[in-house]
């Protein structure tokens, strides 16, 4: 079986900032394209069998930067919609809700465009995201490489590993990074966690 690559985007001003950063469209920093370079020869010698992205532009540009060209964009690997919280940090939240958490409280509504998602809806993307590589990771044709968001890729590894979505909150993740999720004696588990070549 292959394994599942996972690439959290580089640096952008609201991540360096700890903003919740769901729906907002915003660029890497000089920074996060540096990380992002950075990750170039990891995926050098590598020809990964498929290669998702979030179509969010901080994602597509990691993407490109690495190297990792013909990747498809895929909506259910967005950022988790952090609703009335969005472009909030936790520090700001807890001003008024001193023992908030994402994970067991999740988010207010927001407008429109950013009605705001449980951890449970969050995690039902990531699972329709695993059942649709599911065939590319079972045919053992190279590694499948997604390209996405801290927050979603957390939630995803829980999946993964067969865990509750709001269990995405013991697996910090740094911007510009590679994780690996892989088998063992058929089991899911973790082969690498926030590495940089």
């Amino acid at each position: 079986m292959s394994d599942l690559l996972l690439v959290r985007h580089g640096e952008t001003e609201w991540s360096a900032g700890g903003r919740h950063t769901g729906r907002t469209d915003v660029p890497l920093t000089a920074r996060g394209a540096e990380e992002a370079v950075s990750l170039a020869p990891f995926f050098h010698d590598q020809q990964p069998a498929l290669v998702l992205t979030s179509p969010l532009r901080r994602a597509v540009a990691t993407a490109e930067l690495a190297g990792l060209t013909g990747g498809v964009t895929d909506p259910d690997l967005c950022e988790w919609d952090y609703g009335g919280y969005e472009g909030v940090t936790t520090a700001e939240i807890r001003r008024s809700a001193p023992d908030w958490s994402l994970w067991t409280d999740g988010v207010p509504p927001g407008d429109a465009a950013h009605p705001g998602e449980s951890a449970a809806q969050v995690g039902a993307r990531a699972d329709r995201a695993l059942a649709r590589i599911a065939p590319a990771l079972r045919a053992d044709g190279g590694n499948v490489v997604i390209v996405a968001h801290g927050h979603f890729l957390r939630v995803l590894t829980a999946r993964y590993l067969g865990l509750r979505p709001a269990d995405g909150r013991l697996f910090l993740l740094r911007t510009g990074t590679v994780s690996v999720l892989s088998t063992e004696h058929g089991l899911p588990v973790i082969a690498g966690w926030n590495t940089r070549p």
